[in-house]
């Protein structure tokens, strides 16, 4: 007849078994805190802390609006009292970004960020047609109205001298937002035109003719040379005049 296990060493597998269901169900809830953790609750840190620092540094006419991404769900992090948003090495509060997240008080320390996006919205100028490289920006070439700035890198024009009577520098399509790098200053005379140079000093203005030796484009310098021989920059004012200043 077998015999049974003593008393003692019953009891103590009984504790053991006890104790071992408690550490798993420790560790369930510990784990099932920290995933909640790594999900909704890092969502909304980073996206308290970029409602903040967005609107610290909103521009007054711009409508500023984010939303945040997910932590990656197949990171597992541990559990953290105290989780810090920053803004990392390389990104900005603008457009498609990133908001970093750092445990600064928990069993370990950890480091990772969520995608974020920031848009910007304001009005700005916008191609209501085609507009063919090369081709002068006119009135009828664009309409105002609200865009997101912060959809491209490239800063948006939005003085009217900044592209009315210039040239695009590729094809400009409907829906186009104007922005730096679209446009640049029309070329108003060739090499060897007969332009008009005036000079300008303190108290005093002259003005004689003179051949241009480069192309002219306005806003910009171009070479001249003058009736008496002498070579001269001046900036284009327009097709036929070049203002040099003594």
């Amino acid at each position: 007849m077998p015999r049974s296990a003593p008393l003692f060493q019953t009891s103590s597998l009984r504790r053991y078994a006890a104790m071992a269901v408690a550490m798993a169900l420790q560790w369930v809830a510990v784990s099932a805190w920290a995933q909640a953790q790594s999900g909704a609750e890092l969502q909304k840190v980073a996206q308290n802390w970029l409602h903040a620092a967005v609107a610290n540094a909103q521009p007054e006419a711009l409508r500023m609006e984010v939303s945040v991404g997910a932590v990656d769900g197949r990171l597992k992090l541990a559990p953290c009292a105290n989780v810090d948003a920053y803004l990392p090495v390389g990104s900005r509060l603008w457009g498609k970004t990133r908001v970093g997240l750092r445990c600064i008080d928990g069993m370990a320390r950890w480091n990772v960020s969520v995608p974020a996006t920031i848009t910007a919205l304001g009005n700005a100028w916008v191609v209501k047609g085609h507009v063919p490289a090369g081709a002068v920006l006119r009135e009828s070439d664009v309409v105002e109205s609200e865009v997101d700035w912060a959809e491209e890198v490239s800063p948006v024009l939005q003085d009217r001298s900044a592209w009315l009577g210039q040239v695009a520098t590729r094809l400009l399509t409907t829906g186009q937002t104007l922005r730096q790098g679209m446009v640049k200053p029309a070329q108003v005379f060739q090499a060897g035109t007969q332009v008009r140079v005036v000079a300008q000093g303190v108290g005093f203005q002259i003005s004689g003719d003179g051949q241009a030796l480069s192309a002219g484009v306005l806003g910009q310098s171009a070479r001249v040379r003058m009736e008496n021989g002498r070579v001269a920059s001046g900036v284009v004012l327009d097709s036929h005049t070049v203002k040099i200043d003594l």
